[in-house]
C-alpha cells in the first residue's frame, strides 16, 4: 500500500474542508502530531481512526483508497458520473472533450 499516497489524499480532502490537522484531530479524538504522521505517510491509520477521518472529511474510503482498493476506481467512476450529472449542459460538452483528448491515443 501506498502510505504517502493515502496521506496526501486525506490532507488534500481536509484542507478542501479549510480544516487544520488540529481541527481534524480534535474531531476525530486524535493527537495534531497522528495526523501529521498519518498525512506524510509514515504510518498507516488504524480502520476505526480511517474510518474516522473519511466521515468528518465527507469522502468515500474508496477514494481515499484508489490504488490499493480494485474496486475503487468503478466507485470514484459512479462518483463523477453523478457529480457531472449535474452540470450544465455546456460544462458537460467542455468535460467531455477534455476526456477525449487525454484518452486519444
Amino acid at each position: 500500500m501506498d502510505a504517502k499516497a493515502v496521506g496526501q489524499r486525506i490532507k488534500t480532502a481536509r484542507e478542501k474542508k479549510n480544516l487544520t490537522q488540529e481541527d481534524l484531530a480534535a474531531l476525530i479524538d486524535i493527537s495534531p502530531t497522528h495526523v501529521s504522521v498519518i498525512e506524510r505517510g509514515t504510518k498507516i491509520a488504524r480502520m476505526d481512526t480511517f474510518v474516522a477521518i473519511a466521515n468528518v472529511l465527507g469522502v468515500s474510503a474508496d477514494s481515499l483508497l484508489i490504488d490499493v482498493v480494485d474496486q475503487a476506481t468503478k466507485s470514484v467512476a459512479s462518483e463523477l458520473s453523478a457529480a457531472i450529472d449535474e452540470l450544465p449542459r455546456d460544462e458537460k460538452m467542455r468535460i467531455l472533450k477534455v476526456v477525449g483528448i487525454l484518452t486519444e491515443k
